[in-house]
């Protein structure tokens, strides 16, 4: 059932178009990914769909009494509530049924005498008590700690007021008790801002069963392929949908684009052909007709645009002018910290020329201040640091505060290499998209993303053999994550980098460092690796407190038999195939539900109730289908 559609929207700011000709569908509980380069309105059609902004044109038709929870960017508290009582709100009916209860206990307990309003008593109860069950009024206290939990607050900072949170926290507590009151959309403007990676992973398997329908705009691409079923990607100032998460949108706009140059160079030779043939027969007598017609057939053609790519992106590698050792890095028992905070972990790792290490922990627990003592920007407290041959190390810091306020774009870049031209230097600075009187913007009037890019462009020119970043990925759209990615990837050097984007963990790193409050611990793979290697001994673990609770493991995945491997390998595979299979008919079921979808909107089946009946009907059916191989597919996938 549709919950929300869009048709032919559009938003003028003065005489400059957003976006026009927007159309889109919302059905219950849908997963859908909006998708764009900042700028191209995405914040603006949210709160449209929202009511918080008009259209400058179009419609937007919503089901009755429709429920919409939209996550405020910069949420506060003023009530002077605790944080549980600011969760514990949400379910004040069922804290009134509740107490409903309690006296129509205590009545029918009183009442003896008169059995007409004793037995009128035990319906009401009953009545009441059946209801209170199905709203979850005997877990509803069970799900507010579950969900705080998830969002790390502890049970020891229940009781604290909300007021007085972080920005952050604040944040983090309006997504909490967004998602608790159950609404029929939620609408996810950059959820995964404040998040840290456990937090993530806890809220990805929490939305998998959320009843209503998710809209999201996010710069996470894990988190949207994670989460969305769908896409929307506001593309050349209009909306297109595809099918899929956000990395088979990636391929089929990929796609797209080969299959609209393929178009376009073929008319393009026709029409070559044709004016060729115009100039050579207009003057013949014997096919001067001929060539008349063709001029007027070329004269009436439809001229295919230029494809271009949907979006300006960054464009730069990192290069180095000199090769580092073997061995790069060499830390050992570190312990790292400031006088009023030390991090009791004792961290040791060793770093090779052309590895890539992630390093990943809670908030808190020190992946910064690591990073800062390797720089030398905070002495280390104990233990060693040993750099290897030859290494020239360049730092990316995630507080961009390497750059000058007060100078323009251009000498920011320009007086660290004053022996370059002017023309050099405004061309890399193009490649980073400060294009014309962009380089004369100063620093401080600069965006975020802008300065993320400014700080990547002198770090590229510093020609490094190591590179040490601390969150780069912060600040910057999902275009220009993909290309950094790319970067460190093709990088002929060495990484050292922390962050949170479980995707550029998963992409670049070819080996973790996890940090926690006790230890360090090194895993010799990428972030998938990693969560499996986690699971994995998690599992070891529980089934050896089954067999002998006082004796820990030893049985690693290196320890497997050949035979063992060999069985496990060829489960693997048969489950690949399974799930390739679940995803064809998915992709098969939603290509037909589109068609559906397109039907109904059609003049002669909008003015049909019965035609419209059929439609819908066939609608679910294919819906509850596509439900139930999603459903396998999950299963099968964990």
């Amino acid at each position: 059932m549709l919950i929300v559609q869009g048709q032919d929207i559009a938003k003028d700011f003065g005489s400059d178009t957003l976006f026009s000709q927007v159309n889109f569908q919302i059905e219950e509980g849908a997963r859908i990914g909006l998708v764009g380069a900042n700028g191209a309105g995405k914040s603006t059609l949210l709160q449209i769909i929202n009511q918080n902004q008009a259209a400058s044109s179009g419609q937007i038709s919503t089901k009755k009494q429709l429920s919409i929870g939209y996550l405020a960017q910069n949420p506060q508290f003023k009530s002077g509530n605790t944080i549980y009582e600011e969760m514990e709100r949400i379910f004040d009916y069922l804290k009134e049924d509740e107490r409903n209860l309690r006296n129509l206990e205590k009545q029918i307990a009183n009442t003896t005498d008169n059995q007409a309003d004793y037995e009128h008593a035990l319906q009401k109860y009953d009545y009441l008590q059946n209801k209170f069950k199905a709203d979850n009024g005997y877990g509803f206290r069970s799900e507010i700690r579950s969900v705080l939990a998830g969002f790390g607050f502890s049970e020891e900072r229940f009781n604290e007021p909300a007021l007085n949170l972080s920005g952050g926290e604040q944040s983090r507590l309006a997504f909490a008790k967004m998602i608790l009151e159950q609404h029929d959309l939620l609408i996810l403007d950059e959820p995964t801002n404040h998040l840290d990676i456990d937090t993530l992973n806890w809220l990805e398997k929490y939305l998998h069963k959320y009843p209503g329908a998710l809209l999201i705009v996010s710069h996470d691409q894990y988190f949207l392929d994670h989460t969305v079923t769908e896409i929307y990607a506001l593309e050349r100032a209009t909306l297109k949908h595809y099918h899929g998460n956000y990395t088979r949108y990636l391929q089929q706009r990929t796609k797209n684009l080969q299959l609209e140059q393929k178009a376009y160079d073929k008319q393009q030779a026709q029409i070559k052909n044709t004016e060729e043939f115009i100039q050579k027969n207009i003057a013949r007598a014997s096919s001067t007709k001929q060539a008349q017609s063709r001029r007027k057939q070329l004269a009436k053609l439809d001229r295919l645009a230029k494809p271009q790519d949907y979006n300006q992106q960054i464009n730069f590698q990192f290069t180095f002018e000199q090769a580092s050792g073997n061995d790069v890095l060499s830390v050992k028992q570190l312990t790292t910290g400031y006088d009023d905070k030390i991090m009791s972990q004792a961290i040791s790792f060793n770093l090779k020329k052309h590895e890539r290490l992630g390093i990943i922990g809670h908030n808190g627990v020190g992946k910064s201040t690591l990073i800062r003592t390797l720089v030398n920007k905070v002495p280390p407290l104990a233990g060693n640091i040993s750099w290897g041959m030859n290494v020239k190390a360049g730092y990316y810091d995630q507080t961009l505060n390497r750059l000058t306020s007060n100078k323009d774009v251009l000498h920011e870049v320009w007086d660290s290499h004053p022996l370059m031209n002017e023309t050099d230097i405004r061309n890399i600075l193009g490649s980073f998209l400060f294009q014309n009187n962009d380089v004369f913007r100063i620093v401080r009037d600069l965006s975020g993303g802008q300065k993320a890019r400014l700080t990547l462009c002198k770090l590229a020119l510093e020609h490094n053999n190591l590179l040490i970043m601390d969150e780069p990925t912060n600040h910057l759209d999902l275009q220009s994550k993909e290309i950094l990615e790319q970067a460190l990837k093709n990088f002929a050097g060495t990484v050292l980098f922390v962050s949170h984007d479980r995707y550029l963990l998963n992409e670049v790193s070819t080996k973790i460092l996890e940090l926690d409050a006790k230890e360090s611990q090194i895993y010799l793979g990428n972030y998938d690796y990693y969560l499996a290697k986690k699971a994995e001994n998690q599992a070891l673990n529980n089934d050896e407190k089954v067999v002998n609770p006082t004796a820990t493991s030893n049985k690693t995945a290196g320890n497997l038999s050949y035979r063992e491997e060999k069985m496990r390998q060829s489960e693997q595979r048969k489950k690949q195939r399974q799930l390739q299979k679940l995803e064809a008919q998915i992709e098969q079921l939603e290509q037909q539900i589109s068609d559906l979808n397109q039907q109904m909107l059609a003049p002669e089946n909008i003015q049909s109730y019965t035609k419209l009946q059929d439609l819908q009907t066939q609608l679910n059916q294919l819906n509850q289908l596509k439900d139930d191989l999603e459903e396998q597919w999950l299963k099968l996938s964990e």
